[in-house]
């Protein structure tokens, strides 16, 4: 027993000493290298990286880190206080709280402005008796509103004084407590995807060219009895057959494609081209009382497709080898969405703020606070110069504005991605563990 134990601390006292050393080589050793030309060699580059692997993998020494919990405990207490990380420069994005999208990377321009309407639009939910009712609610002692409302505008005031990420990262981790998010496991690790506000073509009358409808809300919606009908049971198999029961008259545009139609009760809004060449947009107007049915989860029950890298590019690839399967997996999902006309207006999120790309994120709003400052900690797709997609894990500061019917849990982060093709297509492959962090004052 003793001998393990020395073991196990000479083992840990030479890791913290390699960690030590890379991180924080000798002035001898640097001005060597200077000397020779040298950069790194190919062994040193893994080595100076393994600081920021032990810093930043779930669970380690080096943080306060939690014990697995059960489901039930996970929903008692979704978010904790946490100390922040310490960043080192070798870890580049690996840092927490570095957001180097607010000044620009990678050629584009920073978004800091978006970021400050996202900030405005969530202090204005913050001051509404909506909110004020939200937070007599809500379960997280210390998370009050007052508190979210005042480390927000603090937060602002940092972002507008500081100069980079650094001194900005600095400022929030002297100012301000991590609350993480508990995860799916109890550990921290959130499983994050993405949507989006798709453009399609549509038309306010059926033609025989745009034959799927999107339906508005039925006026007398708390009064069906339950079970509510399924989604089969309101448009039929074929999703053309509202006319024969409640949906009837409710129709609010008609798509050409019964998937769009789909895709925009799965993103829960959309912009719309009409024939004549204008645009409107509609958002989610309330539910069926069921829970959203992945229908990648079912062709992968199936054997259709594998389970394992599941993407939305490779389902809708599927539907379009093998259309009339729609008719079969669609009516699985029993939940069925209503909207209604936002008349151009930015997709709303459900506190009914308008939603700003890569700074808003939905999650369970019956645990977490909403409208709150938030850190998210991913790996995301970046388009690179050839078309393709590139992941990499970066920081981002957001605003918790939405949910979803698919978002259950204090494992469940979704992130909003704007509007149109790319946006999509990033939102397609979005689907990796990370971090969730809310920002709150100390004092």
């Amino acid at each position: 027993m003793k001998r393990t134990l020395i073991c196990y601390t000479l083992s840990l006292g030479v890791g913290i000493g390699i960690i030590l050393y890379t991180l924080f080589p000798s002035s001898r050793d640097k001005d060597e290298a200077l000397q020779q030309g040298k950069v790194a060699t190919s062994s040193l580059t893994e080595v100076s990286t393994l600081p920021c692997l032990l810093l930043s993998s779930s669970p380690n020494w080096f943080q306060n880190d939690y014990q697995p919990m059960s489901d039930q405990d996970r929903f008692r207490a979704p978010v904790r206080p946490k100390k922040a990380a310490i960043s080192f420069p070798p870890c580049s994005t690996q840092n927490l709280g570095v957001d180097e999208q607010l000044w620009g990377e990678l050629g584009q321009s920073g978004d800091k402005p978006a970021l400050l309407a996202a900030m405005a639009q969530s202090l204005r939910y913050l001051q509404s008796s909506t909110a004020a009712a939200a937070y007599q609610k809500y379960r997280v002692s210390g998370v009050t509103r007052e508190r979210v409302y005042r480390s927000l505008v603090r937060f602002r005031q940092l972002v507008l004084a500081s100069r980079s990420p650094e001194q900005l990262e600095a400022a929030v981790k002297r100012e301000f407590v991590f609350y993480q998010s508990v995860g799916k496991d109890g550990l921290g690790n959130v499983l994050f995807t993405a949507y989006y506000e798709p453009v399609y073509a549509a038309s306010r009358v059926p033609t025989p060219e745009y034959r799927y409808p999107l339906y508005r809300r039925p006026s007398n919606l708390e009064a069906w009895p339950k079970p509510h009908p399924t989604r089969e049971q309101l448009e039929g198999k074929d999703g053309l057959q509202s006319s024969k029961g409640k949906l009837r008259g409710l129709e609010l545009f008609w798509l050409r494609d019964r998937l769009q139609a789909y895709m925009i009760h799965i993103q829960g809004s959309a912009r719309l081209v009409l024939p004549d060449g204008k645009q409107t947009t509609v958002g989610y107007a309330g539910h069926t009382a069921y829970n959203y049915s992945s229908i990648g989860r079912a062709l992968a029950d199936d054997g259709k497709l594998p389970l394992e890298g599941m993407t939305m590019p490779k389902i809708l690839q599927y539907f379009q080898d093998n259309p009339a399967e729609l008719n079969i997996y669609i009516p699985r999902d029993k939940s069925f969405v209503f909207f209604q006309e936002n008349h151009g207006e930015p997709a709303m999120g459900s506190i009914s703020v308008p939603l700003t790309a890569s700074r808003s994120i939905a999650t369970d709003k019956s645990l977490m606070p909403p409208g709150a400052l938030a850190l998210i900690r991913a790996p995301f797709p970046f388009k690179n110069a050839k078309g393709g997609m590139d992941f990499r894990t970066v920081s981002r500061y957001v605003l918790d504005q939405d949910t979803g019917g698919a978002i259950k849990g204090p494992g469940r982060v979704d992130y909003f991605l704007g509007t149109g093709e790319e946006a999509g297509d990033r939102a397609g492959v979005t689907v990796a563990d990370g971090q969730l962090y809310y920002l709150l004052l100390k004092k």
